[in-house]
């Protein structure tokens, strides 16, 4: 037995779990639509473990996020679109020609002639540099809109988030965290307004606004609302949890009790 496999290992165990001849039937039925969940639940795994700095487990949930792009490879080997050396490469290539500040003569490698100091990097100018040169990609497959291009399937707040961004870059903000929060305020008072009024789907939309505001209001103060979000149900999880804890102890359950004693215990589990 090999004392540590490679990325070569990985790929020839995928081309055999895809073996027509003996691979496994489950492996053998995948699509690439088919595994698209499987793809989003092993990136979230990743970040929950990263969240909860679980490094002992880290390199294990990052070895599954791993195989999903081996398992791509393999589909698309397969049907004669691309494999993993492609992707590699058309990576690689990608990330030299997004650091210029790096790679200025545009190759990975250097020949000597790029080894001078050149001095401290400007990080906003940096920044400015690889939006321009993202945006030129974007053009280059066709994206003209400044929203084209920010993937539909992304989770709601992270996509509400980058449609911002983007228009953000043109100039579309709001200029003070002010008009942020005032908007907020509006689009809570308009909530209000919709719910009393008894229309659903007014409601829903005005639900919408408000949501879409609370992440302009997020990029603002320069949090990511994902994981603001998600600290936000681990932290009711954990309370939630001690206040079941507390009424175990009781031989309780939380439909024996008020809804005051549950606020009660609630509250308690906040200290």
């Amino acid at each position: 037995m090999k004392e540590t496999y490679t990325v070569e290992d990985l790929q020839y165990l995928m081309s055999q779990l895809r073996n027509p001849d003996g691979g496994c039937p489950w492996d053998l039925k995948q699509t690439f639509a088919t595994i698209v969940p499987s793809t989003i639940e092993e990136a979230y795994e990743v970040a929950e473990a990263i969240e909860k700095e679980d490094f002992e487990h880290l390199h294990e949930e990052l070895g599954d996020l791993l195989f999903q792009v081996i398992f791509y490879a393999q589909l698309g080997r397969e049907e004669g679109h691309f494999d993993f050396s492609r992707i590699v490469d058309t990576l690689v290539r990608k990330l030299v020609r997004r650091h210029p500040h790096v790679f200025p003569s545009g190759q990975l490698y250097s020949d000597g002639r790029d080894d001078a100091p050149r001095g401290p990097i400007d990080e906003q100018q940096v920044k400015a540099n690889w939006e321009a040169i993202k945006a030129e990609e974007r053009q280059v497959k066709g994206e003209k809109g400044v929203l084209d291009g920010v993937a539909v399937g992304l989770p709601a707040l992270t996509r509400a988030a980058k449609l911002q961004k983007r228009a953000a870059q043109v100039g579309f903000d709001w200029p003070e965290i002010d008009g942020v929060l005032a908007k907020v305020e509006e689009e809570l008072r308009e909530l209000r307004e919709a719910i009393d009024s008894g229309n659903r789907d007014h409601a829903r939309e005005e639900l919408g606004d408000l949501l879409f505001s609370c992440v302009n209001l997020a990029r603002h103060i320069k949090e990511d609302p994902e994981v603001a979000l998600r600290q936000c149900n681990r932290k009711f999880e954990q309370r939630f949890g001690a206040v079941e804890a507390a009424l175990k102890a009781r031989d309780q359950q939380p439909s024996d009790v008020s809804l005051e004693e549950l606020d009660r215990l609630w509250e308690a589990s906040k200290g």
